[in-house]
C-alpha cells in the first residue's frame, strides 16, 4: 500500500522545506518504514537550497522527496521567518540517532549505505553499544566510482532482501540525493541522506561542541577544522543565502 502523507511545505529560496518537529519528522518516516514504501527524505541546510537554485537534477530531487526537513541554522530561522514561529533544526545526525534509539525499541531493520568500510565497521560498532537490540539488516560502502548497471541491480537487491524499513544514505550533498532519486521505486525501503552523520557517529570526524550546535555555528567549526576545502563553498554559499533571504523576505 503507497502511504501518502499530507505535505505542509514552505518554500525557502524556492526549495520545499517540510515546517515539523522532531516527533512529527520521526513518525513521518516511520510510517513509510512500516509499510517499506519506496520513497526519501531530504536534510537541508543553506548549501542544500542555494545548490537547488543553481542545479536543476538535485532541485528535481528536493521536490521528488516525501519529506525535507531543515537541517541548517539558516534554514530554521527562515522558517520562523515566514510564520512557523517555533521551527527546530531538524539535522540528519541527530535524527539518525534518535530513529535507531525508536527502532532498537521496535525490533525494526535497518540499512547503512555510504562511506568507506572503517568507518561503517565502528559506526556498527558504536551503534550497537548504544542500542544492543538494534537489528542492522546490511551495510554497503559504494565504490568511488558510478556503479555499473549489475552492481546497482545487486546492491538494489540486497537492500530489498535485508527486510530494512529504512536505508540511512551518507554520500555527501548532492551526490546522495540524486542517488535516492534514482532509487526511488526500485528500493522497497524510505531513504534518508544524512551527509557525514556515519563519520561524526563513528568518531572518523569530530562534530562541533554542543554550544556550537545550539548555536548554530557548526558551519563555523567545520570552517575551522578544515579552511581550505570548505572556504569558498561557506563563502559563496553563505553570501548567496543572505542574498536570496533578503529578496524573499523583502518580497513577501
Amino acid at each position: 500500500m503507497t502511504l501518502t502523507l499530507q505535505k505542509k511545505q514552505t518554500r525557502v529560496l524556492g526549495t520545499p522545506i517540510d515546517p515539523v518537529g522532531w516527533d512529527e519528522a520521526l513518525d513521518r518516516i516511520w510510517q513509510l518504514a512500516r509499510r517499506r514504501q519506496s520513497s526519501y527524505v531530504g536534510i537541508c541546510n543553506a548549501h542544500s537550497v542555494v545548490t537547488a537554485q543553481q542545479d536543476p537534477a538535485f532541485r528535481a530531487a528536493l521536490e521528488g522527496s516525501n519529506m525535507n526537513t531543515a537541517d541548517g541554522a539558516p534554514v530554521a530561522w527562515m522558517l520562523r521567518k515566514l510564520g512557523h514561529a517555533h521551527q527546530q533544526r531538524i539535522n540528519g545526525p541527530d535524527l539518525m540517532l534518535r530513529y535507531c534509539e525508536q527502532a532498537s525499541q521496535r525490533e525494526e531493520s535497518i540499512f547503512l549505505y555510504g562511506a568507506s568500510q572503517t568507518t561503517l565497521d565502528l559506526l556498527q560498532e558504536r551503534l550497537l553499544r548504544d542500542w544492543p537490540s538494534l537489528k542492522i539488516a546490511g551495510a554497503y560502502s559504494p565504490p568511488f566510482r558510478p556503479l555499473s548497471a549489475e552492481e546497482d541491480a545487486a546492491i538494489v537487491q540486497r537492500i530489498n532482501d535485508s527486510g530494512a524499513g529504512t536505508v540511512w544514505v551518507s554520500l555527501g550533498c548532492p551526490k546522495q540525493e540524486l542517488w535516492m532519486a534514482k532509487q526511488l521505486g526500485h528500493i522497497n525501503a524510505v531513504m534518508i541522506g544524512v551527509g557525514a552523520a556515519f563519520d561524526y557517529h563513528a568518531g572518523t570526524l569530530k562534530r562541533a561542541p554542543l554550544w556550537m550546535q545550539k548555536r548554530g555555528l557548526e558551519w563555523l567549526y567545520r570552517l575551522v577544522t578544515e579552511p581550505r576545502r570548505l572556504w569558498r563553498r561557506y563563502l559563496v554559499t553563505n553570501t548567496a543565502f543572505i542574498a536570496g533571504a533578503t529578496q524573499q523576505l523583502l518580497g513577501k
